[in-house]
């Protein structure tokens, strides 16, 4: 990194648009001072609501970002998106293709988007995702977006990383029974039917309705539950609905201090996260990375076993430490 840290974080506080862009591509490049930098902003971190978008690919999921943005912006909110794009297979980074699709807003100074690759992330959100949404949070974005790779049965560490979650489907996202398959009907605060004009909706709206009844009959009367709402995205029908239920569910979550137990149940995965990454660097040093080829000879010959390879890994890990 150029730039000292804090000099960085100064910057990106007072709204500085250049900072903000480079604090992110230094996070998410892992470029050296950018653990320093996300230390000296967290105190600033923590009243940005975020809002999780996702859904199997092709229900619209940019296209009602895009507009939820914009709505956001005539009530006056500052909104940051984060969208997360395919890795490439073979360049590592994000296709980008999300950015084409948020024409509406991508020129209005009160929001900033950025795309991002998943990072072969399987739950749809990479840990980068997360640390530049606590960029945008410090950098005073008081809303923000965090759309995720459309990769179906994987789309777990949304409902984690987001204050509301929201999965988007359409009419031909398939039966109530594969949303269930891919876990989305567990994640979901709420669902977006998009598309709704096409034939089929009605049909979909009510299946998912009927399963999230018999998923909610024995659940205490205080809890929240699980709407379904209508869309069609691309001509602006429906997203007035979508930030009322986001707000809904917002002030649920205050009111229960679900919010707070989410909040610290997102932190204690951070630092479990930040610990086993140190440990795996610790871990894998020059010395014990050439112990674990020597010792692959043996394991090919079943001469030994990966355990007993591992075990004495580890046995040397505790020793130095």
């Amino acid at each position: 990194m150029k730039e000292k840290p804090a000099r960085l974080v100064e910057q990106l506080i007072s709204g500085n648009r250049r900072a903000i862009a480079r604090a992110i591509s230094a996070i998410e490049n892992g470029e050296g001072g950018s653990q320093e930098l996300l230390r000296s902003l967290f105190a600033k971190t923590g009243k940005g609501y975020r809002i999780g978008i996702t859904g199997p690919p092709g229900a619209g999921k940019s296209t009602l970002t895009n507009k939820l943005a914009r709505l956001y912006r005539k009530q006056g909110h500052r909104v940051g998106i984060i969208a997360v794009d395919p890795t490439s297979p073979f360049t590592g980074g994000a296709l980008l293709g999300d950015r084409v699709r948020m024409t509406d807003v991508e020129l209005d100074d009160g929001v900033f988007i950025r795309s991002m690759a998943s990072r072969g992330s399987l739950g749809g959100l990479s840990k980068k995702a997360q640390e530049a949404a606590d960029v945008l949070d410090a950098a005073g974005y008081d809303t923000i977006l965090l759309e995720t790779v459309g990769v179906g049965q994987s789309e777990l560490d949304i409902a984690g990383a987001a204050d509301t979650t929201v999965v988007v489907l359409v009419p031909e996202s398939g039966d109530g029974i594969q949303a269930m398959k891919a876990g989305l009907m567990e994640i979901a605060d709420f669902f977006v039917m998009n598309k709704s004009d096409r034939p089929g909706a009605d049909q979909a709206v009510m299946f998912i309705t009927m399963i999230l009844g018999f998923k909610g009959s024995d659940v205490e009367l205080s809890a929240w539950k699980p709407e379904v709402i209508k869309t069609v995205a691309n001509d602006n029908v429906g997203i007035d609905a979508v930030a009322e239920a986001v707000e809904r569910h917002r002030l649920h979550m205050e009111r229960s201090d679900l919010l707070n137990r989410r909040r610290q149940e997102r932190l204690e995965r951070q630092v479990r996260e930040i610990v086993d990454e140190h440990l795996h660097v610790d871990f894998w040093n020059q010395e014990r990375s050439l112990r674990l080829r020597e010792g692959l000879a043996e394991l090919l010959d079943r001469r030994a076993s990966p355990y007993d390879v591992a075990d004495e890994l580890i046995k040397d890990f505790r020793m130095q430490n």
